[in-house]
């Protein structure tokens, strides 16, 4: 491997503040989480079952951010300057609807959505509570994600992480103030992520309206054109989260131990993933502004680097996952049948680091391309193939080995099928129109 390249700098210039942002957009939860368990355990044990709610919708609708940053890539590279501008409103006005649509089918299902997810008595109507009043503010959430990936589309991701930095510091002042200060209980939680949410959403809003330059009105042609782009991306996701929640389902039958050695090692993994997506997110806007701009060798060359970077960090995570295999999970648990599970999959984890790297990479590279068909009948397929070793590993009581296993094969076909993609160059499709 080069130590380095001509286009190390550009890819930290971008994938450095995309980890900011993404570190920044989970903290929201951590938040609450600080602040509300210490009003009791009704009350977090409402939260998290809320929280497992909104973290599943802003994941189902994530193709409306990489379905922006890829069009509004290409054409700004192409210099279709207005056209990139224009497709910047559109995604307002797009995540705009998503997001009231969203609130008022949340607020109304909100009593069966808890139920659904477990939620009983006073834990239940804490966790309908919060859900409610935290709706009221996905539409300004929604705003957010389309204008960060306009924003991410002409390379601009600084501005993006000073408006996440600023909402989170502004959610804890309120949320501090409403909770402890007024004594609203987990109704104040709710209410002081509204309202930076709120903050926020107005900061990108004023953001548009001054790269829109006064060209605001809706124009169906490229909102379509954004959906279309978008559909490929949310199979994709639905995909990929069905294997997560077929995993935990699965996990849960073998018992508490099992259950709690996958949770640790499951959101160790997640916190590994945001990293490694950081530098998917630099293979979105290079290679939607090379294709644009008619750069063939310049998209290949990038995401080859790109992925070679990917790999190495996921060597890395996983030289540092087994050298501190046997003091790492002692700070999440002690109980000895828990440490006895999280030590039977920890090989496991590390070793997917590095297929974790390339397959994060690919998956950029190929939505900055516009390869939405390929990346959703690929992700479905892998899913396909990992659901069967997952049942046949519950079927044939393997445990939580098993279940784990099946997500090491998840991840190996999605790299393999990604791989046969990139290889064949066919992702490399030049221009705007």
């Amino acid at each position: 491997m080069q130590l380095r390249s001509a286009y190390d700098r550009e890819i930290l210039r971008l994938a450095v503040p995309a980890l900011g942002a993404l570190a920044a957009e989970p903290s929201y939860i951590l938040v609450d989480t600080a602040i509300v368990g210490h009003l009791g355990r009704p009350q977090l044990a409402a939260l998290g079952i809320a929280a497992t709610v909104l973290t599943a919708l802003f994941a189902v609708f994530n193709f409306l951010q990489y379905g922006t940053t890829a069009q509004v890539g290409r054409a700004s590279g192409a210099g279709e300057e207005q056209a990139a501008r224009r497709l910047g409103a559109q995604a307002l006005w797009l995540c705009l609807g998503v997001g009231l649509a969203l609130t008022v089918v949340v607020i109304a299902l909100a009593p069966a959505i808890v139920a659904a997810m477990g939620g009983e008595g006073e834990t239940a109507d804490f966790a309908v509570t919060y859900v409610r009043i935290v709706s009221l503010g996905l539409p300004f959430a929604f705003i957010a994600i389309g204008a960060q990936g306009y924003l991410r589309g002409v390379a601009d991701l600084r501005t993006p992480l000073l408006v996440l930095i600023a909402g989170n510091f502004a959610n804890v002042i309120l949320e501090v103030l409403f909770v402890y200060g007024f004594g609203w209980g987990i109704e104040g939680s709710a209410w002081g992520t509204v309202l930076a949410q709120a903050g926020m959403g107005v900061a990108f809003i004023v953001l548009l309206l001054r790269s829109a330059r006064g060209d605001m009105r809706p124009r169906p042609a490229l909102m379509r054109r954004l959906v279309k782009v978008g559909r490929h991306i949310f199979v994709r996701t639905a995909a990929l989260m069905a294997a997560f929640t077929l995993a935990g389902a699965l996990v849960t039958r073998f018992g508490d131990a099992s259950i709690a050695a996958h949770q640790v090692v499951f959101q160790l993994w997640l916190f590994l993933a945001l990293v490694l997506d950081a530098i998917a997110i630099a293979g979105q806007v290079l290679v939607g502004r090379a294709l644009g701009a008619g750069e063939k060798e310049r998209a290949y060359d990038a995401s080859a680097r790109m992925i070679l970077l990917a790999v190495y960090s996921g060597v890395l995570f996983g030289a540092v996952l087994l050298a501190v295999a046997d003091i790492l999970p002692h700070a999440f648990t002690s109980d000895d049948l828990v440490l006895e599970r999280v030590a039977a999959i920890w090989l496991l984890f590390a070793l997917m680091q590095p297929l974790n790297g390339a397959v994060f990479a690919l998956d950029g590279i190929l939505i900055g391309a516009g390869d939405g068909p390929y990346l959703a009948w690929s992700m479905v397929a892998s899913f396909a193939v990992s659901a069967v070793v997952a049942v046949t590993a519950y079927v044939l009581d393997w445990g939580i080995v098993g279940v784990w296993s099946a997500l090491v094969v998840l991840i190996v076909v999605r790299l393999v099928l990604m791989w046969r993609r990139f290889a064949s160059r066919r992702w490399l499709v030049t221009g705007w129109a």
